[in-house]
This record gives C-alpha cells, sequence and structure tokens, in this order.
C-alpha cells in the first residue's frame, strides 16, 4: 500500500476518534435501547484488511457495448462507529490511469439496513453519490439507490457474496427502466493480501 492510504486512513480514525470522543464519555449516563435487527450488523465484518483486487468493467454502461476492461486495483477496509460503520480506501488501476475510491458505510439496527456511500478522486469536491441501501440474506447483501446516468433517470444495485476470510464477490448492475431489467456492469473479486 502506498503512504497516501495510511495517511487518509490516519486522518479519517483521528477524526473519528475526535468527534466520538464526547458521545463516548457520556454513555455511561444512558441506557441504550436494544436494536430492533442485529441480523446483518457483522457482515461485513471479515472485509477488515488489505486486498488485492481483480475488476472486469463494461467500458460504457447502458450504452450496448459489450467492450470488458480488465484490472486490478488495492484495498484497505476497517470498521468505524463501534462496528456499525466501516470504511475502504480503493486504489484502481484503470488503462487509462490510476485513481482512487473511498467508500462509507452505516448500518442501522432499528431498520436492519446498510446504507453505502462513494466518494470518488476524480471529482472529489463534487456531491457523494446516492447511498445504496439493502441487507444481507443468507450470506448475500443486495443493495438499492436511484440515481442519474447521461442525465436519465436509472437504479443501481450492489450485490455482495462470498466473503469469507480471504475472498469476496462484488457486483454493480444498473437498470434504465426501473428495475424491470438489468445491466450488470462491474465485478470485482477481492483476494486478501495480509
Amino acid at each position: 500500500m502506498t503512504a497516501g492510504m495510511n495517511v487518509l486512513g490516519a486522518a479519517i480514525l483521528g477524526l473519528a476518534l475526535a468527534t466520538a470522543a464526547p458521545a463516548l464519555a457520556s454513555q455511561d449516563n444512558v441506557k441504550a435501547k436494544p436494536p430492533a435487527d442485529l441480523s446483518g450488523l457483522h457482515a461485513f465484518d471479515l472485509r477488515v484488511g488489505k486486498w488485492r483486487v481483480s475488476h472486469r468493467r463494461l467500458k460504457e454502461r447502458l450504452a450496448g457495448n459489450t467492450e470488458w476492461q480488465e484490472f486490478t486495483g488495492e484495498q484497505v477496509w476497517w470498521k468505524t462507529l463501534d462496528g456499525q460503520g466501516n470504511a475502504d480506501d480503493n486504489l484502481l488501476r484503470l488503462p487509462a490511469g490510476d485513481y482512487w475510491g473511498f467508500t462509507m458505510r452505516a448500518y442501522d439496527p432499528a431498520t436492519g439496513l446498510w446504507a453505502i456511500w462513494w466518494l470518488d478522486s476524480r471529482n472529489p469536491h463534487g456531491p457523494l453519490d446516492p447511498p445504496v441501501k439493502g441487507r444481507f440474506i443468507d450470506g448475500v447483501g443486495t443493495f438499492y439507490a436511484d440515481d442519474t446516468l447521461r442525465g436519465k433517470p436509472i437504479k443501481v444495485r450492489f450485490t455482495w457474496s462470498g466473503i469469507t476470510a480471504t475472498s469476496a464477490h462484488w457486483e454493480q448492475a444498473f437498470s434504465p427502466d426501473g428495475g424491470k431489467t438489468w445491466e450488470t456492469n462491474w465485478y470485482s473479486d477481492f483476494t486478501k493480501a495480509d
């Protein structure tokens, strides 16, 4: 991993600890309500660590394109929010050049849903993508969002599966017709690096 990943991770961890300190100090006086649904809380726990990534994605999405790009990447994943969240820093080595992405996830025990946000280094001050939200059922996590592509509304679906201590699989799909049909346009396979 590069020094940039370590610096970014340290900065985010420092910010998280600084903002969590007042809440942690006052928790002794507050009795927490039991969560409504913890079935998916630990679904991502095995993802913590360093990973090598093999990516395969369509060159153009929802354009009738059949040309696939294959490239590699690296990822570092850690827990946040006392286990109710996690984040990862990603280096994507596309044929056109490297870029970085950052993912944030938060679990809501009242609904049993995860929300996932993506921040892209190619547009660091742009708005975050709308979060995909969903849950795990029988080891498969499915997450949805409404978004736009080339100015037209689409649905986005992320699917996580095969999460083990040494591997995982992720897919992204878009639907131009409200979820009637889906084009899977990105596959990522993760192998533990540490």
